[in-house]
């Protein structure tokens, strides 16, 4: 099923044409409206004109973060504000956020592609989505709700939190699509076990899950405990929000809307466009973006580009699940740690809940890693031998995945803070 199969499964060599129209015009958006971008690519002695072929995007400069805050909070819009409709902003950990401006079409584009993920994934007219991401300033609630409106879909605006109440209003409403934070899709699954329903008591096949790293494993967890289908959705603010990307019902890989988002994969460290198949970062070039269009924009997402075609039809390339973050990766003792290899080895051995913590120290001159553990409730009654072999096993497995030595502290069940957004999994005492 498609929302817009014209566009969804375009031929290719279409679809290439139609992205270096759409390059040329953003170029020269960036370079005539937004002073940043003129000065760059005068330093780069860059042209607009110099633009000739998909090729030719490797000349222009790349976009971080850093870019949008140096130059907040409207310094990057392409538009006079008048003409900004919509004003979001990223949740930065540190120094300002970066600031996201939408006009009435960017509105309209944002909508069309949230219509198209929500159908990717599953969902269709007659559908009632349970929308529990964050309403605000966060892209989330805002890009689920836009574009189930524009699906045609009956949408509840729930936000985050009171998951009680969440529950009840799946239950009596007939919710059939959740769309929030995987963390939070297991919270709820606990909450109804621990009001002593099953999932089977509320209508819910399909969830779109996004906004934080998760892993197979997770998935697993998750449509086992909600008796739905589990289904990985991606997006940040700065390209426009969710929607660039969203898998299908292969799960072999998240389309990218690719008439509106040119990727590319390159070595962090160099800058180096990788070819299809190698992992690195993930670059990301607006095509249609008029309020904040994006030259190269660094995700800091570490993923892969899948060019091979896929069975639903849809012709866009994907990128593989988003397997942690250049920038948010913990580096111990050298060695690089994503929480996402923790949570694989942890769920691997069936008795750890999906609920976990790393704390980071310094003792010393040394750096530490210390994983705590919520086990299952049949295991913590368990004898203390069982639980001393439970703590060795899981030990083992993290310290011959993660090449380092790593403490691991096993707790009783719920002992770690829920959240009802994004997980706060690393606590880096470092920092403080």
């Amino acid at each position: 099923m498609y929302w817009n199969e014209k566009h969804e499964c375009i031929p290719r060599e279409e679809l290439e044409e139609l992205q270096l129209q759409r390059l040329k015009e953003t170029v020269e958006r960036c370079y005539f409206n937004v002073p940043h971008y003129r000065k760059v690519m005068q330093e780069l002695q860059l042209e607009p004109e110099d633009i000739q072929s998909l090729d030719d995007l490797k000349k222009l400069p790349f976009t971080t973060k850093q870019d949008l805050r140096d130059n907040y909070p409207y310094g990057m819009f392409a538009v006079p504000l008048s003409e900004v409709v919509r004003i979001h902003s990223s949740s930065g950990t540190t120094g300002k956020p970066t600031v996201v401006g939408y006009t009435r079409g960017d509105i309209t584009t944002w909508s069309e592609l949230m219509a198209r993920s929500l159908v990717c994934g599953g969902a269709g007219r007659d559908d009632v989505i349970h929308n529990a991401y964050g309403y605000g300033l966060f892209t989330g609630g805002l890009g689920v709700h836009y574009g189930a409106e524009r699906l045609g879909a009956s949408v509840i605006p729930i936000s985050g939190g009171n998951t009680k109440r969440q529950i009840m209003i799946m239950k009596d409403y007939g919710s059939t699509i959740l769309t929030c934070t995987p963390s939070y899709a297991l919270y709820i699954a606990e909450v109804i076990n621990e009001l002593g329903m099953k999932p089977e008591d509320l209508k819910l096949k399909v969830g779109i899950f996004g906004a934080e790293p998760w892993s197979e494993n997770m998935r697993k967890e998750i449509e086992e405990k909600l008796g739905i289908s589990a289904i990985d959705i991606y997006g940040l603010s700065e390209i426009i929000g969710p929607g660039v990307a969203v898998e299908c019902q292969d799960k072999s890989g998240l389309h990218i809307w690719e008439d509106h988002f040119l990727p590319e994969i390159i070595d962090p460290e160099t800058g180096e466009t990788l070819p299809p198949g190698e992992e690195g970062e993930l670059v990301i070039t607006s095509l249609t973006k008029e309020a904040l269009p994006v030259l190269r924009y660094r995700t800091r997402d570490i993923a892969r580009l899948i060019t091979e075609p896929c069975p639903c039809g849809r012709t866009a390339y994907k990128v593989t699940r988003i397997g942690g973050r250049t920038d948010d990766m913990l580096i111990i003792r050298g060695v690089n740690v994503f929480p996402s290899q923790i949570e694989h080895v942890l769920l691997e051995t069936g008795y750890a809940e999906p609920h976990y913590q790393l704390i980071v120290d310094r003792k010393g001159t040394m750096d530490t890693l210390t994983v705590m553990v919520e086990v299952s409730e049949n295991v913590f009654s368990d004898e203390v031998r069982k639980l001393e072999q439970l703590e060795y096993t899981i030990k083992n497995e993290l310290e011959t995945t993660l090449g380092i030595s790593v403490g691991v502290k096993l707790v009783e069940p719920k002992t770690i803070a829920r959240s009802e957004g994004k997980a706060k999994r690393v606590i880096d005492n470092r920092k403080a």
